[in-house]
């Protein structure tokens, strides 16, 4: 592999991945939230002990309902429905419990695990190097190339200080869209999301407007 894939095994490439990693574990592919939850790996673990306690959601409400009538006393017995009439069948369970087992089957999964989220980020930093190393290009540079340093600046100052605020607005802006341009674009759109579909036409609208001012303007 000496040189790079076409544009359409790429994307036959990342929509396997998307694909695969929905069917094996239920959840969508997201790097930036896991990049979260790595980073918060105390206050995730904290939540992943308090998840452990109440994996029954039957014993949840149980333990919730009986801090309620602790704290606010037994509520009076509710009213039992009149007797059906003669050769009708009776309901075999309540709304009430109805609407739970219906809440309780469709409830969405929660976070993957949080080992698994930071084998993921490993993963992909090991999988460029292995990338890079096989295909001999690996080498280290301190600059971003020659089209940064004619279009933005050759100042090494500079460019690391533009690199940090531009860190901390992509930052910004995935934790304010809910989500990274890759996660919404692959999974999002995907799924046909409409919070998705949205934020990927502002990130492909605002990188066509720049794009023109840097290509045309400066």
């Amino acid at each position: 592999m000496s040189g790079y894939w076409p544009w359409w095994a790429g994307a036959a490439g990342l929509a396997l991945i998307t694909i695969n990693y929905a069917l094996v574990t239920d959840r969508s592919f997201g790097v930036s939230s896991a990049w979260d939850r790595v980073l918060h790996w105390r206050r995730e673990r904290r939540l992943e002990r308090m998840d452990e306690e109440f994996t029954d959601e039957r014993a949840l409400a149980d333990a919730l309902a009986a801090a309620t009538a602790e704290h606010f006393g037994s509520s009076p017995a509710a009213p039992t429905a009149p007797p059906a009439p003669y050769g009708t069948s009776q309901p075999l369970e309540t709304d009430a419990e109805s609407a739970v087992g219906k809440d309780t089957s469709v409830t969405s999964p929660g976070p993957a695990p949080l080992v698994t989220q930071a084998a993921l980020l490993v993963s992909i930093f090991l999988g460029g190097l292995i990338a890079a190393l096989t295909s001999g290009r690996f080498h280290l540079r301190f600059d971003m190339g020659p089209g940064f340093r004619n279009v933005v600046t050759a100042n090494s100052t500079t460019m690391i200080v533009l690199l940090f605020v531009g860190g901390v607005l992509v930052g910004f802006g995935t934790r304010l869209a809910g989500g990274c341009s890759s996660g919404h674009g692959l999974n999002g759109c995907g799924r046909l999301s409409p919070v998705s579909l949205l934020a990927t036409a502002v990130f492909f609208g605002t990188a066509v407007a720049v794009s023109f001012l840097l290509w045309k303007v400066i």
